[in-house]
């Protein structure tokens, strides 16, 4: 008859064999070693279980309030050096609207000569009635193009992070259920009505917004917005299936190349040969016009369809949960 070890004497004798098995498992804590009486002489098997299941759970405790110490002192530390950070942040704001210049001072950027030059000469040097359009299109073109490939390369990063790997399969049946769900359309009547109504106005007058940026208010930025709209709200009422007979990453993936590209190409053109003073040999037409302000037109054309495309992929992307 085997004899049961007190628990002041627990631990003596067995922890050397525990020691053995708990090395040669590779969870320690998953209680899946295996266990024979042979390794403990005068013990039972089913009182070594109780003793390793015993043991595992000393160690889970001990484990679970060495995590929670740290845990506790992150959380001291965070709290710590986000309240350090704000104090700083508020302290260097409040030195410098104190060395801000006063109202109506001379030096003031409202009273600036660059401010100033493209009042006074934008529609002369771009063509554009829009100054706001000639400045961003066409003094600080590099700028507005600097942008664009923000968009895109934000687009890519989303692409990257929420790309789903083939070679770990499709998941659990539940998960591919709920994930179909969000792909296909509610088949809501109400819905479907309005925006087979309201789409195509909303894309043409997108349009409209981006070929007029140069004449009016509006412009690439804008104008690519509401188109990107109308594009979501055909998404959500049709689905993915319907969208992605003309629209597919492909297509995405291409439109923003090429607009891409030929906007980087067009301005560096203009930019080489066109400085101020010198003539880059593109007309710049008759101001009021829709042909003129020469390359604001087709740049304003390529920045709304990056934009459009970009809000349409990361509405897509974030619905569908990868690709």
């Amino acid at each position: 008859m085997s004899r049961r070890i007190p628990e002041n004497e627990y631990g003596k004798r067995p922890m050397g064999a525990f020691r053995q098995w708990m090395e040669g498992s590779r969870d320690p804590y998953a209680g899946n070693v295996e266990v024979r009486a042979h390794d403990m002489p005068g013990e039972s098997e089913e009182q070594l279980k109780k003793y390793q299941e015993e043991v595992f759970t000393v160690l889970r405790k001990a484990q679970d309030t060495a995590n929670n110490n740290q845990y506790t002192l992150f959380r001291k530390f965070y709290r710590v050096a986000a309240l350090l950070c704000c104090l700083t942040l508020t302290l260097l704001l409040f030195i410098t609207v104190a060395y801000l210049p006063p109202v109506g001072n001379a030096g003031n950027p409202a009273n600036n000569e660059v401010a100033a030059k493209y009042i006074e000469d934008g529609m002369q040097d771009t063509g554009a009635v829009n100054i706001v359009t000639g400045m961003i299109l066409d003094y600080r073109a590099f700028d507005t193009f600097g942008e664009s490939n923000v968009l895109f390369i934000a687009t890519c990063t989303v692409l990257i992070l929420m790309r789903n790997d083939k070679k770990k399969g499709k998941g659990s049946a539940e998960e591919e259920e709920r994930r179909d769900s969000f792909h296909e359309p509610k088949n809501d009547r109400i819905l479907q009505t309005v925006a087979m109504v309201l789409v195509p106005f909303i894309i043409l007058f997108g349009i409209y917004v981006i070929l007029n940026g140069h004449l009016s208010p509006g412009g690439g930025f804008s104008g690519g917005a509401i188109i990107g709209a109308g594009l979501i709200l055909y998404l959500n009422a049709f689905g993915f299936e319907k969208t992605e007979r003309f629209f597919t990453a492909k297509t995405y993936k291409w439109i923003s190349f090429l607009a891409l590209s030929f906007y980087c190409i067009a301005k560096s053109y203009s930019f080489y040969t066109g400085a101020h003073h010198l003539e880059s040999g593109i007309p710049l037409g008759t101001p009021g016009d829709i042909l003129s302000s020469g390359l604001i037109l087709p740049l304003n054309i390529c920045v709304g369809l990056v934009v459009a495309c970009t809000m349409y992929a990361f509405f897509a992307l974030f619905r569908k949960g990868g690709f």
